[in-house]
């Protein structure tokens, strides 16, 4: 019988009794919160992680949890990738392929928030570029890596609940930035991309899926100021008490966390492909929902044209196609 998990799993309970030796696991974004701790349980499970980070002192400290706790042949190395620039991009992606090993998951976990108005080098809004671009570039030239009945784990957001793409004005040219409106826009771009990632590699057995690991206090939300915060809490508390439900609630960075692990090594894959997944289970569409903590993914970050339109919109605007 299948184990049933939930929101208050932990990537420890998620991964009890699974082995993951021989295993090798790209992880995105292993300079803090999410990232190190999926490194940590995987490498202690046995797992090979190949962990990227901007910063590769700072990735190199956050991560000594993850050489201490390594076991069964587990183990943790870096390498640089800056988002933002899609040089950087481009020279870890050669780098790997050079290399040549492959992987069992890729997990793009990596990310900002609610980023002040700005743009990556190359010139593309900052979240849009950072959370989609840079990924989209990167995991599509490190695609023939990924084995033969892989996966790829895309983090998204509930966020995306806050706008759809739009292809039109991908960098804000002619709208009025609102931070949180282009974090939904990156979001749902996260889940697209792994709709149309799955179709086009379904063939050989590799499936992608998309999740929100839940809300969780780490460095992504350094960009909300705490006044913000308290009054968005605020807001989701007013509506949670007049449908009945209990005060919102935090989860811990290993709970976090377990919705990447359980997507890429516990879930049946055809389950989770071209789906978008939380607290450990498959979510249903919600359109009508409004809380921003509830349950469910908008039809929109799901439709396949929608995908297939985003794939080749941002092909055009990193030149090179996939």
């Amino acid at each position: 019988m299948t184990q049933v998990f939930n929101a208050a799993s932990t990537t420890d309970e998620v991964l009890a009794g699974v082995d993951l030796s021989g295993k090798r696991v790209l992880v995105t974004g292993v300079s803090a919160g999410l990232g190190v701790e999926t490194a940590r349980v995987l490498a202690a499970h046995g797992a090979q992680v190949v962990g990227t980070a901007r910063d590769l002192a700072k990735a190199e400290r956050a991560t000594q949890m993850v050489r201490d706790q390594a076991a069964n042949g587990g183990g943790i190395e870096l390498v640089e990738l800056d988002l933002a620039s899609l040089a950087s991009v481009r020279a870890a992606a050669d780098r790997l392929v050079a290399d040549g090993r492959t992987f069992d998951v890729v997990i793009a976990n990596a990310g900002v928030m609610a980023t002040p108005l700005g743009h990556t080098v190359d010139g593309f809004e900052t979240q849009f570029g950072t959370n989609h671009l840079g990924h989209f570039v990167f995991v599509n030239r490190i695609a023939s890596l990924i084995k033969d009945g892989g996966r790829l784990v895309n983090l998204a957001s509930s966020g995306h609940r806050y706008a759809d793409v739009d292809l039109d004005d991908p960098n804000f040219e002619h709208t009025a930035y609102e931070p949180m409106v282009a974090y939904g826009r990156s979001k749902t771009a996260n889940i697209l991309f792994a709709v149309e990632f799955d179709r086009r590699h379904k063939d050989r057995g590799v499936r992608a899926t998309a999740l929100h690991p839940g809300g969780i206090q780490t460095e992504l939300g350094r960009h909300i100021g705490e006044d913000t915060l308290e009054q968005v809490i605020g807001r989701i508390n007013a509506e949670l008490a007049e449908q009945g439900q209990p005060p919102f609630q935090w989860k811990t960075i290993p709970q976090g966390a377990a919705t990447s692990v359980w997507a890429g090594f516990v879930a049946p894959a055809e389950e989770v492909a071209a789906r978008y997944c939380e607290n450990c289970h498959v979510s249903q569409v919600t359109d009508g929902l409004i809380n921003p903590v509830s349950e469910g993914v908008r039809s929109y970050a799901l439709d396949p044209e929608s995908a297939k339109a985003l794939w080749t919109k941002s092909e055009e605007m990193v030149g090179e196609r996939f």
